[in-house]
């Protein structure tokens, strides 16, 4: 099983396709990973791609609303797509359907 990110950058747009299972373990490779990719890029827009993710627990909750709050702030806007409805609960239940919003696919997360 497939346990690592995958980063797309598209001009100052960073797309994050989340692997399997979101967890505590892989969860501070994702954090050091995107806090290296936006030093050294301009990204003001985040799109996290759930369309591989069975998994997920609090630590995955924990990196979704910490990168909201950097991106946020900084004028950005941070999307997500392909969520199962197993994922969607987590993300409901943790107060991410509240804050991000939702696309059936990544060119609809892009353009929009």
């Amino acid at each position: 099983m497939e346990q690592s990110f995958i980063y797309e950058a598209k001009g100052q747009t960073l797309i994050i396709h989340m692997p399997a299972e979101l967890d505590h373990h892989n969860c501070r490779n994702l954090r050091y990973e995107t806090d290296l990719l936006m030093a050294e890029n301009y990204v003001s827009k985040i799109i996290f791609d759930f369309s591989r993710t069975t998994f997920m627990d609090s630590s995955g909750i924990g990196i979704l609303l910490n990168r909201y709050k950097q991106i946020k702030a900084g004028g950005g806007v941070v999307s997500f797509y392909g969520a199962s409805p197993q994922i969607l609960r987590v993300l409901k239940i943790g107060g991410v359907l509240a804050l991000m919003p939702q696309y059936e696919s990544k060119e609809e997360a892009l353009y929009r």
